[in-house]
């Protein structure tokens, strides 16, 4: 008897040096030493500049009946060779062909949380504006008796990251009573 429990007593105590070799190698920490405080500490990215950003908007694919723009997204792309991050609720301004320090700004009222997000180089975000829908034909009407507006561009800002002139890809920006819904910029592209 004395025999197979000494085969015993010396396969666990190959087993247990077997498990602390792959734990030391896994960690990198051996047996009987302290781990180290870490001295290193990650800088976050940069906001992103206007300069990084191309920004591009459509007509969202879920917006509310009517015949003016109803809902539209728009994206920002980095255009530069660093990750930055954007974060926030857009400001926004219908424009005409001139200048963008000269437009109407819009109400807008913010829905949702914001979170930061981490843009890599030619990575994207998303923000969505739903707008005081037009209704009817030709010029159109407002249910609330105001002149519809209509801008080819609109200067949507985010904090810290400028401001940006952009056109909807398939026509004019046209809305009712100078009020808009916004979510905050997102990772996740809204329809």
């Amino acid at each position: 008897m004395r025999h197979s429990n000494s085969n015993g007593i010396r396969r666990a105590a190959l087993a247990t040096t077997a498990v602390t070799a792959v734990a030391a190698a896994v960690t990198g920490i051996l047996p009987g030493t302290a781990m180290a405080a870490s001295t290193t500490t990650s800088t976050p990215p940069p906001t992103c500049p206007a300069s990084a950003l191309q920004v591009s908007a459509r007509q969202a694919v879920h917006r509310p009946v009517g015949t003016g723009t109803g809902a539209a997204v728009v994206q920002f792309t980095n255009v530069s060779r660093r990750t930055c991050v954007l974060k926030g609720h857009p400001t926004v301004a219908g424009a005409g062909n001139g200048s963008p320090a000269h437009n109407t700004p819009l109400k807008v009222t913010r829905t949702g949380g914001a979170a930061t997000v981490t843009i890599r180089p030619h990575g994207k975000a998303w923000v969505k504006l739903t707008f005081v829908q037009v209704h009817g034909e030709a010029d159109g009407y407002c249910v609330s008796g105001r002149t519809p507006a209509a801008y080819p561009t609109m200067v949507i800002g985010l904090p810290h990251s400028g401001k940006h002139q952009v056109a909807l890809n398939d026509g004019w920006w046209a809305e009712c009573d100078n009020k808009v819904t916004a979510t905050p910029v997102s990772a996740v592209k809204p329809s």
